[in-house]
């Protein structure tokens, strides 16, 4: 039980996280055999804060930021993009992705927002892992674990990254840490949105906010909770049940492609690292 039923502290010691994870990447991406990284830029925090400590691992003329609007993209997040690309310095690069996608959009005239949000997630990283190419640099993830946690991404398409900075801060540990680092305030201000189509917000699909399914996964995930012990400290059930079942069936967008195990050391199952190959 919760003692109280007082919610839980997820603050963070912002110093030791921000050392952490810079030399997170730096060790990571020199391990790789890379000394450049590519960052989609939104002009959300997430992406924000991934830039942030990524040029301060690296260097910012080692980053290459890459934002890819779409026709329909509200105009404040190329700008506040452009915020974060003048703050640190780092290389950038702008790729309207509207003639990728409107073909596609065309040949299925009654297309859903939320297939036509797949198709743009999965065309920017179309162009991120071309320029991962172009730059010689790895492509640095932007998903905090609230959104890995709940199915909130798209498979192929924000969610991939070669490797991930901020994918075991919940969003409420996000805000402490981009403040910490200089985010430009704005973009700290700003509702969190995907920018998928006109008017979306994240907790407005999700239907609750990031301030109390953090507070939930951080008992449920990190402190091993039942969920009765959550009903009893005040959560309401259907809220409850319905996380749960979301973290449930989302856990095929966590891992690499099952692979059917027939040898004794099968890739994803016994060989998970290098361990002894000089890494």
């Amino acid at each position: 039980m919760l003692k109280n039923n007082t919610p839980p502290d997820l603050t963070i010691n912002t110093d030791l996280a921000r050392t952490i994870l810079t030399g997170f990447l730096r060790t990571e991406i020199g391990r790789m055999g890379f000394a450049h990284a590519v960052v989609g830029l939104s002009g959300g925090i997430d992406s924000a804060l991934s830039c942030f400590l990524v040029a301060e691992a690296l260097g910012p003329q080692n980053v290459l930021a890459v934002r890819m609007p779409y026709k329909t993209s509200a105009p404040d997040s190329l700008a506040h993009a452009g915020l974060v690309i003048d703050a640190l310095g780092v290389q950038s690069l702008t790729v309207e992705i509207t003639e990728m996608v409107d073909p596609l959009f065309a040949k299925f005239p009654g297309m859903s927002d939320r297939r036509k949000g797949n198709i743009m997630a999965r065309a920017r990283m179309v162009v991120l892992y071309d320029q991962s190419e172009a730059f010689r640099g790895l492509v640095v993830g932007t998903g905090n674990k609230t959104e890995i946690l709940l199915g909130y991404t798209t498979v192929y398409g924000d969610s991939a990254s070669a490797l991930n900075p901020i994918g075991d801060l919940y969003k409420t540990q996000i805000r402490q840490l981009a403040r910490a680092v200089g985010v430009p305030e704005p973009i700290l201000q700003k509702a969190p949105s995907a920018d998928l189509w006109s008017g979306q917000t994240d907790e407005g699909e999700l239907g609750f906010t990031y301030a109390d399914v953090d507070q939930l996964l951080y008992l449920l995930i990190d402190q091993r909770y039942s969920p009765e012990d959550l009903v009893d400290a005040g959560f309401p059930e259907a809220f409850v049940r319905s996380v749960i079942e979301r973290v449930r069936r989302n856990q095929f967008k966590r891992v690499l492609p099952l692979v059917a195990k027939l040898s004794n050391r099968t890739v994803g199952y016994d060989f998970l690292y290098l361990r002894d190959w000089g890494t």
